[in-house]
């Protein structure tokens, strides 16, 4: 019961004015749609928007607020239906201005580890090459990268890539190369998080032994310009994978939370799909930048072009991740 009308509308009013703003919006672009968070305050300002009017109907010396909020709750509930009947249309443009960056968002401490889980492993595989230079066969599975840095510099300049008319079916390999390693490191989350951390691991053994392979032989230069071009991409790409990979660890731990289990995986369903999806997308770029352009060496492209450009891409990446959709997160609070 209400015992003070003026004070109950003072604190729900603030609430009713953030329901008519989104509902505002909406009204006016047709075509947007709502982020996961964004659906989620909207319902929840709708059930509370509800339950007010239903408590100020009680009062017939409110009749103005009774119906305002009549109205606002059927506006609400109106579009609410209308986002249910669109919920199944999807856009690309939306998916990647707003979805994909905002999901990044919400679940960035799972990539923080995995970033992190990567370095260990980066430095732990640098230091095994470096201190142990017999290791390289084990830390290095990739025929050929086993052998002298300098010699495969000299015959990767001296072949001409672009009389090579294989360019589309090498991009097919390694899109779904790419693809399979992210998938798997997204599922051996499954292992309750260490088949992932594993997987995470070792990637960065591989990475950390290869760039001080080619370090140590002074090939610093040729590196750059063959990895950033599609690894500023690809390496993000499994590292989101591996955040995938511990969301869902973490929700199949439960960390002591009162919730059945099949409750946690409906709460993190929609922004394991939406990180998985992004992913398989900018490795498609990844992989049509790697055969197309990575592949290509001095004196066909310079390697300053080559480290211009993967520079550039990184940043605007990182830059994406952290700024795309922000606007809108802000206007819904």
């Amino acid at each position: 019961m209400i015992i003070d009308i003026a004070k109950f509308i003072e604190t729900e009013k603030p609430y009713w004015q953030s329901l008519e703003k989104i509902l505002s919006r909406m009204e006016q672009d047709h075509g947007a749609s709502l982020s996961l968070e964004e659906s989620r305050h909207l319902h929840y300002l709708y059930r509370r928007a509800s339950s007010d009017l239903g408590k100020v109907g009680t009062f017939s010396s409110e009749p103005l607020t009774r119906h305002y909020l009549e109205a606002l709750v059927a506006r609400a509930h109106s579009e609410i239906n209308e986002q249910r009947d669109t919920a199944t249309k999807f856009s690309l443009l939306e998916f990647f201005r707003f979805t994909f960056p905002q999901t990044f968002r919400r679940q960035v401490n799972a990539f923080w580890i995995a970033l992190i889980l990567t370095v260990v492993g980066s430095l732990f595989g640098g230091a095994a090459l470096y201190f142990d230079p017999a290791s390289k066969e084990s830390l290095v599975p990739f025929d050929h990268l086993l052998g002298n840095p300098t010699e495969r510099v000299k015959l990767e300049e001296a072949s001409n890539r672009s009389e090579n008319a294989a360019h589309g079916t090498f991009s097919a390999y390694l899109m779904t190369h790419n693809t399979q390693v992210s998938i798997t490191t997204f599922a051996l989350g499954l292992t309750y998080g260490v088949g992932t951390i594993i997987m995470l691991f070792y990637n960065g053994v591989m990475l950390g032994s290869i760039i001080v392979d080619y370090v140590a032989h002074g090939q610093s230069v040729f590196l750059a310009g063959w990895l950033l071009p599609h690894g500023s991409v690809e390496i993000p790409c499994i590292l989101i994978a591996g955040q995938a990979g511990l969301v869902l660890a973490s929700a199949l731990i439960g960390w002591g939370k009162r919730i059945p289990l099949s409750s946690r995986l409906r709460l993190i369903g929609k922004d394991l799909f939406v990180l998985m999806t992004g992913v398989a997308l900018f490795l498609v770029w990844a992989g049509i930048v790697e055969s197309f352009f990575s592949q290509y060496h001095y004196p066909v492209v310079p390697y300053s072009v080559k480290i211009l450009f993967g520079s550039s891409q990184l940043g605007a990446l990182v830059f994406y991740l952290y700024a795309a959709g922000r606007k809108r997160e802000k206007e819904a609070n």
